[in-house]
């Protein structure tokens, strides 16, 4: 086999499909990105068993046909080195060496036979599928993946849940501490369904299905979901298990409302962290007369700190304490420039929202409250 092809083209797509590539793989062989050529295409694939990603390239000059696998740490270090060029792969059908001649020299290593790599999973014959815009899936994954858990004992929180219904379409995570639910009432499906989705497989759509692409088919059945561009094919397995109740815990009647610029509470809430506790990270928030005062200490080594910001706050006087990381990571998730949290009292659940909601979209993050010792 021989083709010509874009060395930083190829070098961009090797370092796509190659973040799911798994160093010590138990089987060595996933270890390499598969190369299949067939006319003027190139097919990449890379996967750790549990999800794969393949994605085609255009190529030049191109003879023969086949599949070779390829050590893809080798093949990027070789890449990443070089300068925008053409570059020339001749493959040796027989032995699978590689040699890559470029306008200084020349690289040669030896591969493995592209038949010997794991067939691509393939989507049950009874499946469900549904269009999304790329922009709008991307948007929906960056605004609920953070809030995944890693969690041994219950996987169905290690995931994105895709709550597919007639009337609008929701996505959602949680950790048991905060929860994110996203909804667009302009996307909709034929009948209800759910499915989840890892948070490794979600963190590769994210990071390579480009926003400027049109439409993702998406096709799921009982055990896999494939998430198809126009060069790229992402199919992972799903989790199993049931999804608990997310509008169960999420309250009604939070009466007491306050309204903050964004970056004032986030800025603010940074600078203060600096002098939590380190094992609890407790900021103290104390909403009164349309001011917040933001405070934390560590008595082990006797550091403290405060701030009062400006609010809009309707409600009656209310002391609270959050987790500083969680807090700052859900306010910086927002897109409006003011926030809007509505809390009830010290020991239940808050709820952190824009301003402004998106037309057709609707956030809601909900966060857990700390203990306060005074």
């Amino acid at each position: 086999m021989k083709f010509n092809v874009s060395s930083s083209l190829l070098f961009q797509q090797l370092q796509a499909v190659s973040r799911i590539v798994v160093s010590k793989n138990s089987l060595k062989i996933l270890e390499c990105v598969l190369f299949d050529l067939e006319d003027d295409s190139l097919s990449l694939t890379a996967s750790d068993g549990e999800t794969t990603i393949r994605t085609t390239i255009k190529v030049t000059d191109a003879e023969g046909s086949g599949k070779v696998a390829f050590g893809a740490k080798l093949l990027l270090d070789t890449l990443k080195e070089l300068p925008e060029q053409p570059v020339t792969f001749v493959i040796d059908d027989q032995s699978f060496s590689l040699n890559i001649t470029t306008a200084n020299g020349n690289y040669s290593f030896i591969g493995v036979n592209g038949n010997e790599y794991p067939q691509m999973p393939q989507i049950e014959d009874e499946h469900r599928e549904f269009i999304i815009p790329a922009h709008t899936l991307i948007d929906a994954i960056n605004k609920t993946i953070f809030c995944t858990a890693d969690d041994e004992l219950r996987p169905v929180m290690n995931g994105i849940y895709f709550d597919l219904g007639t009337e609008h379409i929701t996505l959602v995570a949680t950790d048991a501490h905060r929860l994110v639910r996203y909804t667009n009432y302009a996307l909709k499906v034929a009948e209800n369904a759910n499915f989840i989705l890892p948070k490794k497989p979600a963190n590769l759509i994210k990071n390579i299905i480009a926003k400027d692409e049109q439409d993702i088919n998406i096709y799921f059945g009982q055990k896999n979901v494939m998430f198809e561009a126009e060069n790229t094919v992402i199919i992972s397995r799903l989790i199993e298990g049931r999804y608990p109740n997310y509008n169960g815990v999420i309250p009604q009647n939070n009466s007491n409302s306050i309204v903050v610029d964004k970056m004032t509470l986030l800025n603010a809430s940074r600078r203060v962290a600096v002098f939590a506790n380190n094992g609890t990270a407790l900021l103290k928030l104390v909403i009164n007369d349309n001011l917040i005062n933001i405070s934390a200490q560590d008595i082990d080594f006797s550091t403290a700190a405060e701030e009062t910001i400006p609010c809009s706050y309707t409600g009656m006087p209310i002391s609270i304490g959050f987790k500083a990381p969680f807090l700052i990571e859900l306010v910086s998730a927002i897109d409006s420039d003011n926030v809007e949290l509505r809390l009830a009292d010290a020991a239940r659940a808050g709820l952190v929202l824009p301003t402004e909601q998106k037309e057709n979209e609707e956030v809601l993050m909900l966060l857990m409250p700390m203990l306060l010792n005074d």
